[in-house]
């Protein structure tokens, strides 16, 4: 009898708790401790509880360099706004000058992760990620005529249209491949749920095929660059042993602007690949130097001007802890940063013009090879 009057009052428990969340229009997150993963995709993202060094890093080499005889090269690309597009324009530029690296893992946050996709595969899909960001559609997303006071300064689909427009079936297709050839492509999100940070394996996503690879390949982008406040969360459908589950998931620079390996790797030393050319290369898609002017006293400039030095601020943090992990394997570091800008110019201005200036500035910077240094 205790036992039953136990199940029943634990079902009624779960029974008002299921009809809580459908009254918030959304559904229940999976309790804490439960690893939960989309329907049919096994294990596919890393949630700073598991896994090793391995699944980041690859297996040690046994002669101390990769398959290809020049060690292990690996990109980390930042958000940063509309900095992005300095970041894709300095790609495109070392592409120009022969001197861009075949990165054997790359990983992306927020607009680093628009940016992420086409910096694994290579300076073929060059045009693409130029048009990506210079074409001026993101223009048209960012528009004040498509701004709305809530739940959210823009519609989410506007976003979700804008990564439509250049993640299609032959991009998804060459991640595949590419995976299924040792390159690895991670982009980080941010739980809100579980406030942490979720790191997805997008070409163990892209190696699924069909169109719904595509469309979480497409959503975990979208949630990694939906700035809170400006686009709405992304709702993930999950599930862990048969029970289904939604988690929200937004900008995942929110909790990691910046990642090589996840927080909880960041002091393991990489056994096996001492000595073996590891490179590491950061791109960061804003200034990390100060820049002084006066802020004018009202509440838009002084709500952007703290962001950007939010952001700075983080960065510069998260370089310090990738500095540390490289420093402890014996990997070498090279940084490479947008300069600093004439006053008051914002990275939350997404028209054209200032995106295809700063995507010029990054080219010129790659062709010159001026892109890379060490860090401070």
């Amino acid at each position: 009898m205790e036992v039953t009057r136990r199940v029943r009052a634990d079902a009624g428990w779960r029974s008002r708790v299921e009809a809580r969340w459908a009254r918030a229009g959304r559904g229940e997150p999976p309790p804490r401790g439960v690893c939960a993963e989309p329907r049919g995709f096994g294990r596919i993202r890393f949630e700073g509880v598991d896994g090793d060094l391995t699944r980041f890093l690859g297996e040690p080499p046994s002669l101390g360099l990769g398959e290809t005889g020049r060690g292990l090269k690996l990109l980390a690309l930042s958000g940063g706004g509309a900095g992005g597009a300095f970041g894709a324009g300095a790609l495109v530029g070392l592409s120009r000058a022969g001197v861009r690296p075949a990165f054997d893992t790359v990983t992306g946050v927020s607009t680093g992760a628009l940016i992420a996709p086409f910096a694994v595969l290579g300076s073929d899909w060059d045009p693409r990620l130029d048009a990506a960001f210079t074409d001026g559609y993101a223009e048209e997303v960012f528009a004040f005529t498509s701004a709305r006071p809530w739940p959210s300064l823009y519609p989410g689909e506007q976003l979700a249209a804008l990564v439509a427009r250049h993640i299609d079936d032959d991009v998804l297709t060459a991640v595949a491949t590419a995976h299924r050839a040792g390159r690895r492509l991670f982009v980080a999100t941010a739980n809100l749920d579980a406030q942490s940070t979720s790191i997805w394996d997008m070409g163990a996503i892209a190696d699924t095929g069909g169109t719904r690879a595509l469309e979480l390949f497409r959503n975990v982008l979208v949630a990694s660059a939906s700035l809170p406040g400006i686009f709405p969360p992304v709702m993930l459908n999950v599930e862990n042993d048969g029970r289904s589950y939604q988690e929200m998931h937004v900008d995942g620079g929110a909790t990691t602007p910046l990642f090589v390996v996840p927080e909880a790797l960041l002091s393991h030393h990489a056994q096996g690949w001492d000595g073996a050319g590891v490179e590491v290369f950061a791109l960061v898609n804003t200034t990390l130097e100060p820049t002084s002017w006066l802020t004018p006293n009202h509440a838009v400039p002084i709500l952007v001007r703290s962001f950007e030095l939010m952001l700075r601020s983080s960065y510069r943090s998260a370089l310090r802890s990738v500095a540390a992990f490289c420093a402890i394997n014996g990997f070498t570091l090279r940084v490479g940063s947008l300069p600093p800008q004439p006053a008051g110019v914002s990275l939350l201005r997404f028209d054209r013009a200032t995106m295809t200036r700063l995507f010029a500035e990054g080219l010129a910077v790659g062709e010159a090879e001026g892109l890379w240094s060490a860090p401070a």
